[in-house]
C-alpha cells in the first residue's frame, strides 16, 4: 500500500466489497465516478479470495489498485485508513466493518453504502442491535435496493437513506447492450430455439436432463456451477442427444447441447437464449438471474430456499418474468407455458420493462454524492 500510494499520490476513491457479486454491483459506481471525475484513483479492497483473485488476473481498466482488507483490528484499520488517505469510501451491499468505518469517521472521509438489501432478522433490526445500528448511522448516506429495505431502515429511525436502485441492473443492461461476439456459436444455433443454463448444479441437472429429452427440437448451452469434466460426462452419457464441450467443439459439431467449461463467456451467452434457466436456487444461494432478464428474456429457476437474501427472485416472478420450480413436472409444465406466444410476449415484455426501469442506479448514487460531498 506505501508503495502504491507513494506512485500515486492524488485523489482516491476506496470500494470496499466482500466478493465477486458485489464487485459487479461496484462496477457501475466507479464508472459513472470516473466520468465525473477521470483523475480520481480507484482502489477496491476485498474480503473473500473468491473475488480478489479474479480481480487480480482480470484487471478492471479503470481501478488502480487491489487489496485484501485488514482484519477489523482498530490500530491495523487505523493505519489502513491512513494510508490509503481516501477522498471518498464506499461500502456495497452488506459487508461493514466497525473498526474501519470509525477510522473513516475519524479521519473525517465520507463514507457511503450502495446497493443495500436489509432483512427484518438481521442484528440491526433486533433488540440488541445498538451497536449494529451505529455502524449504519456513520454512513453520510446509505443507498438502498429496494424501497422494504428502505422501510427497514425507518423503523430503527436510519435516515440517512434513499432507494436508489440496484447497480446490477446497470451492469447487466451494459453487458446486453455490449455482448461479447461468438459468430461460430450463432452459426451453429443456425435460427434454432435454444435454452441457456447458466451456474448449473447437480440438483437444477436433474430437473433439466428430462426437460432436454421432452424437447429435442431445441439446442442446449449448459454453463456448469462445477467445471471439471466429471459431472459433464456424466449428464452427457444420460442423455439421447449428442453433446460436446466447448473445448473440444467445432462449429460444424452436430451436437444438440453445448457444455461451457470455461469461465467468461455465460454473461454474453444469454443473447441466444429464447429461455434461460439460473441454478443455485436449491442449493447455496441463487446465481444472477438478472444477466439473462438484461437481454429482455425470461428466466426460471429452482425453489430458493432464503427468498430474503435473493430478493430479486420474488420480485421477478411479481414482474412477470421469472419462474421459480421446484421438481421436473414444475419446469415442464412452465416451459410449455412459455412456449406458447402470448405468455412468451409478457414475460419479455416484463422483463424488459423491469430492467429499464432499473436502470441508472449508479448515476442516482453519485448525484446524491455530489449534493453531499462533491468529489470533484
Amino acid at each position: 500500500m506505501k508503495e502504491f500510494r507513494s506512485r500515486y499520490s492524488g485523489k482516491l476513491a476506496w470500494f470496499h466489497v466482500a466478493s465477486l457479486g458485489e464487485y459487479e454491483q461496484a462496477k457501475p459506481v466507479i464508472e459513472a465516478l470516473k466520468k465525473q471525475n477521470s483523475e480520481i484513483g480507484i482502489l477496491v479492497s476485498f474480503f473473500s479470495p473468491s473475488g480478489y483473485e479474479p480481480a487480480l488476473k482480470k484487471p478492471h481498466p479503470l481501478v488502480d489498485f487491489v487489496t485484501y482488507l485488514p482484519l477489523d483490528r482498530r490500530s491495523w484499520a487505523q493505519e489502513f485508513v491512513r494510508l490509503v488517505n481516501p477522498s471518498s469510501a464506499f461500502f456495497v451491499k452488506y459487508d461493514l466493518w466497525y473498526h474501519h468505518l470509525e477510522a473513516l469517521r475519524k479521519f473525517g472521509v465520507p463514507h457511503y453504502l450502495i446497493s443495500a438489501s436489509f432483512r427484518p432478522n438481521q442484528p440491526y433490526f433486533r433488540w440488541y442491535g445498538g451497536f449494529f445500528k451505529s455502524m449504519l448511522e456513520s454512513f453520510n448516506w446509505i443507498f438502498t435496493q429496494n424501497q422494504p429495505s428502505l422501510d427497514l431502515l425507518n423503523t430503527i429511525a436510519v435516515t440517512n437513506a434513499s432507494r436508489s436502485g440496484d447497480t446490477r441492473f446497470d451492469r447487466v443492461w451494459a453487458t446486453a447492450k455490449h455482448a461479447k461476439s461468438f459468430p461460430e456459436i450463432s452459426h451453429w444455433i443456425n435460427g434454432r430455439p435454444t435454452v441457456v443454463v447458466g451456474s448449473a448444479w447437480q440438483e437444477d441437472m436433474d430437473l433439466i436432463l428430462p426437460l432436454i429429452e421432452a424437447h429435442l427440437d431445441y439446442v442446449w448451452i449448459i454453463a456448469p456451477h462445477d467445471l471439471s469434466p466429471e459431472p459433464m460426462d456424466r449428464w452427457a452419457k444420460q442423455l439421447s442427444v449428442k453433446s460436446v464441450t466447448y473445448s473440444k467443439w467445432a462449429p460444424e459439431s452436430q451436437a444438440s447441447i453445448l457444455f461451457i467449461d470455461n469461465i467468461g463467456m455465460l454473461s454474453s451467452l444469454y443473447q441466444f437464449a429464447k429461455i434461460a434457466y439460473v441454478g443455485g436456487g436449491f442449493g447455496k444461494g441463487l446465481h444472477n438471474i438478472l444477466e439473462p432478464l438484461g437481454f429482455g428474456i425470461p428466466v426460471i429457476f429452482g425453489k430458493v430456499k432464503n427468498v430474503s437474501k435473493f430478493p430479486e427472485s420474488i420480485q421477478s416472478q411479481h414482474q412477470g418474468c421469472g419462474f421459480e420450480v421446484n421438481s421436473p413436472e414444475d419446469l415442464l409444465n412452465v416451459f410449455d407455458r412459455l412456449e406458447q406466444a402470448e405468455i412468451y410476449q409478457k414475460a419479455t415484455f416484463a422483463a424488459q420493462e423491469w430492467v429499464s426501469a432499473n436502470v441508472g442506479a449508479a448515476d442516482r448514487v453519485m448525484q446524491k454524492v455530489q449534493e453531499l460531498t462533491p468529489l470533484s
